[in-house]
Parts: C-alpha cells; structure tokens; sequence
C-alpha cells in the first residue's frame, strides 16, 4: 500500500470513531458515509496500483522478448 492508500484508511477509521463516539444521529450517519467514501477511494486506489504494475511488468515483458528476437535476428545476420 502507498502513503496515500494509508492516509485514506486511517481517515476511515478515524470516522469510524468519532460515528460510535457520537449521540446524534444525522453525524454519525454523516461520518459512517465518510467512512465508507474513504474505504472506496482506498481500494480503489490499491486495485489501480495493483493493475498499473501489472502493466508496468507486461510492458517490460514485452520489451525484452522484443530485445532477445532483434538479438537473434543480429545473429543470423551476421552467419
């Protein structure tokens, strides 16, 4: 997880609290739905992550077996 994931999912907790620790109901509702606003924007931001370093990974992947056939295609050149 990044920093930025973390921030989002300490300040769902931190609603979570203050939503238990309050008597009235519209601020607790309100906190319980920033709350759940900040446990999306987290996952969200991990399942981005994730997809992007899967993309990252695919691309360099790519890039190397491009590499090794231009290599091998040098060779045969070369013969």
């Amino acid at each position: 997880m990044s920093n930025t994931s973390d921030f989002y999912q300490t300040q769902a907790d931190k609603c979570a609290v203050d939503a238990a620790a309050s008597t009235l109901s519209q601020v607790r509702d309100r906190n319980l739905r920033a709350e759940q606003a900040w446990r999306t924007m987290a996952e969200r931001l991990v399942q981005t992550e994730a997809t992007r370093a899967r993309q990252v990974a695919a691309t360099a992947a790519k890039a190397e077996a491009n590499a090794e056939a231009a290599a091998m295609q040098m060779d045969s050149f070369e013969r």
